[in-house]
């Protein structure tokens, strides 16, 4: 009977190819978009929940509650060391500290070769190890970075760098042209589905040589966004528990206002991927959003195929008519329609894999993933296509299985069936109707994601980005930056060049206490500071709405310039006013020469902060360059 079955199944698709390849076609596009929403979702999903611990594993957040409320994942450096002396909560403590665009030089004999790291290093606990799942093969886990001057890369960075795994081992690396590391072991590659996706791990405490201040157990009135703490607690505390000793914590080492507003509380591991307050890559919301897109596209494809089943059911009433004559009954009618559908399923299935392989890349780009498929090795996916082919198939084929098996043979046989009879109009317009509005909610969505996107990309950020070129600064020796400087401004094309910390909108953000003039206390909310020099404000087409620049100075920070925001938080009448007066930050008093034009200095999500521009050479990390863009290509090798 199966055997029967199939064999007329594969007649009648044969016979009605183009039937046949109408179907094939429609289920292979919903069945091809499932597989990537299913495999993107199921990507972010799986973040970080390979850790044997992950359930104990947590990271310390700060909260701003003054005049507004403000988030960071970032914790004052000194955090994490009062936490493991003041309690006994967690197993294990471990402060990390990441960079950005880190230039690593490598030199054997006189082979000296440059590599700019985008995701750069990270100063790092050796306790991060026993928190993580991020397993050593060669090295000794028990004493690597514990001591100053070591480091750890993964596979690929050591293949990168060396040529060979193996051959990385006892090799030095310099950063930033300050620092000498040795490798002392090499990691498995790291996972892609972890927001903790540094590849250099550097000992913690050479953090001194980077950043004095990050390193000072007494700078707790500054939160860098990439100083971060890690716990994994012990078994049977609570995050109660924690989230009281940190507030133990907040009034022991806190000073003034900060006592009352900053709150420090734990993030459990399964929410930082999430959390877009606290710089979270994914949202929930937007997930949910793509799988119910996932199920409108499927059952779109399903009414489709209804519709042009039953469109078809009066050409085969004759055929149904006949194998009742001949004993059929309407069970075995029905199954042999499914097993027609099935037959569909099957190479809209394969056509479908196919569609969402190719589409896989272009996928990648848009949602900045790595997602990857593996439809014949991977157990939750051949079990979601399983699953999807059931559901077509019954969801698909059941109701013209229905229909064509209900036919009698007496009126099919003298071609008297009425339309009513193999589905009626009412019920045809309903699935039209219904096809329809998916489609147009679909449409609709295209169309107002589009117009963000357009939005967003012709929005007038205040401040100029194009033709601007990010380079890392090697140094920060004011002589020799100020060498390379005018070097790189003698390039023909080259129109401006500035020494920064970052660009004007970065999602590395550095915030910090302020006091305004002879104000008897901190302002109840925080700046963002931007180190730069003298060019910045050229250079990023930053435009100035009162006073002046800041003159040239390469020792100390005397002058700065603030943006429109902090005048209005200052409740002052006019940019005018701040002329002038002063702002001490991290206890230094700086003159306010200029007001600039308020910028996006993060995302669009977020408001436009507060922000001071200083000059502070050993702050520095970015040289900006803008380029003729009639000359790019030339002025790309040039800086190269």
């Amino acid at each position: 009977m199966l055997k029967n079955f199939f064999t007329i199944a594969w007649r009648n698709l044969w016979k009605n190819k183009v039937y046949a390849g109408v179907n094939i076609l429609g289920l292979s596009l919903g069945i091809g978009c499932g597989i990537l929403i299913f495999a993107l979702v199921s990507y972010h999903l799986s973040f970080d929940n390979f850790h044997a611990d992950k359930d104990r594993i947590y990271r310390v957040v700060t909260e701003f509650h003054d005049e507004i409320a403000d988030y960071t994942q970032g914790v004052p450096t000194p955090l994490g060391k009062a936490f493991r002396n003041d309690f006994d909560f967690a197993e294990k403590v471990a402060r990390v500290i990441g960079s950005g665009d880190d230039l690593i030089t490598i030199q054997d004999g006189h082979d000296v070769k440059k590599f700019n790291e985008e995701k750069g290093v990270a100063y790092t606990e050796p306790e991060y190890f026993d928190i993580f799942d991020f397993p050593l093969l060669q090295g000794d886990k028990a004493t690597a970075l514990r001591h100053p001057g070591e480091a750890l890369v993964t596979e690929r960075i050591a293949r990168k760098y060396f040529g060979d795994v193996s051959a990385a081992m006892g090799k030095r690396v310099r950063v930033n042209n300050k620092t000498d590391f040795a490798i002392v072991g090499i990691l498995k590659d790291i996972p892609v589905n972890t927001d903790r996706n540094q590849e250099i791990y550097v000992s913690y405490s050479n953090i001194r040589e980077s950043s004095p201040r990050l390193a000072s157990d007494s700078s707790w009135g500054s939160v860098y966004s990439q100083s971060m703490c890690f716990l994994r607690l012990r078994p049977g505390v609570t995050v109660a528990q924690v989230n009281n000793g940190l507030a133990q914590i907040r009034k022991k080492y806190n000073k003034g206002r900060d006592t009352q507003t900053t709150i420090y509380r734990l993030q459990p591991l399964a929410d930082i991927h999430f959390n877009g307050d606290f710089d979270g890559v994914a949202d929930k919301k937007y997930l949910w959003a793509l799988f119910f897109i996932g199920v409108f596209i499927l059952i779109t494809a399903c009414v489709n195929f209804i519709n042009l089943a039953t469109a078809q059911a009066l050409n085969r009433s004759t055929e149904v008519g006949i194998r009742k004559v001949l004993g059929g009954v309407r069970r075995q009618l029905f199954w042999q329609f499914i097993t027609e559908t099935a037959f569909i399923a099957v190479f809209a299935a394969v056509v479908g894999c196919l569609l969402a392989t190719a589409a896989l890349p272009a996928v990648n780009n848009i949602f900045k993933s790595e997602v990857s498929l593996h439809l014949l090795s991977d157990p939750a996916a051949i079990v979601f296509i399983m699953t999807l082919m059931v559901v077509v198939v019954f969801l698909a084929g059941s109701y013209p299985g229905l229909v064509l098996s209900r036919f009698k043979p007496v009126a099919a046989l003298k071609s008297k069936l009425s339309q009513k009879e193999v589905g009626g109009f009412s019920l045809r317009r309903i699935l039209v109707v219904t096809q329809f509005t998916i489609s147009q909610m679909l449409i609709i969505g295209t169309i107002v994601i589009a117009g963000q996107l357009r939005y967003a990309d012709k929005l007038d950020l205040g401040f100029d980005k194009t033709a601007t070129v990010l380079l890392p600064l090697p140094q920060d020796d004011p002589a020799q930056l100020s060498t390379m400087r005018t070097q790189i401004a003698s390039v023909a094309g080259i129109r401006d060049v500035s020494l920064c910390r970052y660009a004007p909108a970065s999602d590395r953000n550095n915030t910090t206490n302020l006091r305004f003039g002879n104000r008897a206390e901190d302002e109840h909310w925080e700046a963002n500071t931007k180190p730069a020099d003298d060019q910045y404000l050229r250079t990023f087409g930053l435009k100035l709405v009162a006073g002046r620049n800041f003159f040239p100075i390469m020792d100390s920070a005397r002058e700065a310039v603030v943006n429109e925001t902090m005048v209005r938080k200052l409740n002052l009448v006019s940019p005018a006013a701040i002329l002038g007066q002063t702002i001490r930050i991290n206890r230094r008093p700086m003159t306010v020469v200029g007001v600039v034009r308020d910028f996006n200095n993060h995302s669009l999500h977020s408001e436009i902060a507060p922000i001071i521009i200083y000059p502070g050479m050993d702050e520095y990390r970015t040289c900006a360059v803008k380029i003729d863009p009639a000359n790019i290509h030339a002025d790309l090798a040039a800086l190269e």
